[in-house]
């Protein structure tokens, strides 16, 4: 379900995953890597994982390197059993006007989340955004407003069929122009470049997702976190969004 395009990099300094998590067991994960050297990045694995073995052994060669970091578009961090996590309340603060407001995360509503996150700790992961191996849980719509200037979120997650292809096509016309305007050390290659011209399914979708957190990353490297914004805490729950 998924490909393989492994890229030895001279002189490699981190591999980025970026994983548009399913937060049930029916749908696949999206799952995005990056491997970042000196003069630039490029695309080694885009695709679908099923299950959390599928995920983990998807992710597992890339991220055994010493510089690993995880862009998760889920919980990384969630204790209430209940209600919303405060930084679930701040999302709706900062970003409730562009319609991008996170969901409330707690343990009843996000099990695969917190089981999957217990399963990157437990291979070395750190939540947080320093460290050699770390996960850090990132949301892409709050992140595409900043990147975008977007005034409103990109409407391509509900609604009619024909609705979603049309935003979802306003999604990859930014995503070019993102990639241009802030990352022109990513080279475009021909899976990328493929991806960003497919009509919506909602695998392509998931996988377009998967891309973008992998971005989210990407921009805290280059900038070394200082065009980086965290929301919350790590005792209760963190975001990270790109700060342009």
């Amino acid at each position: 379900m998924f490909t393989h395009d492994i890229m030895k990099m001279s002189a490699e300094k981190i591999r980025i995953a970026g994983v548009d998590l399913a937060w049930g067991d029916r749908r696949p994960d999206g799952v995005c890597v990056l491997g970042v050297g000196p003069r630039g990045a490029r695309v080694l694995t885009l695709g679908l994982a099923q299950g959390d073995e599928e995920l983990l052994a998807l992710l597992e060669p890339h991220l055994a390197s010493p510089q690993a970091f995880i862009a998760l578009d889920a919980p990384v961090v969630c204790r209430n059993l209940h209600g919303a996590r405060p930084v679930d309340r701040l999302m709706h603060v900062h970003f409730g006007r562009f319609k991008a407001g996170s969901h409330p995360c707690n343990l009843l509503r996000c099990r695969r989340p917190a089981r999957v996150a217990a399963q990157l700790l437990k291979r070395g992961f750190t939540p947080g955004t320093t460290g050699p191996r770390t996960v850090a849980e990132v949301y892409p719509h709050p992140a595409m407003v900043r990147l975008f200037g977007l005034n409103e979120r990109i409407a391509y997650k509900r609604g009619r069929v024909d609705a979603r292809r049309r935003e979802f096509r306003r999604l990859q016309a930014h995503l070019r122009a993102c990639l241009d305007a802030h990352f022109p050390a990513l080279e475009v290659n021909t899976e990328l470049s493929r991806l960003l011209g497919l009509p919506w399914t909602k695998d392509v979708e998931d996988q377009t997702d998967a891309f973008f957190c992998a971005l989210i990353g990407y921009w805290h490297h280059l900038h070394r976190g200082k065009k980086s914004e965290i929301l919350g805490d790590l005792a209760s729950g963190f975001v990270l969004i790109p700060r342009p």
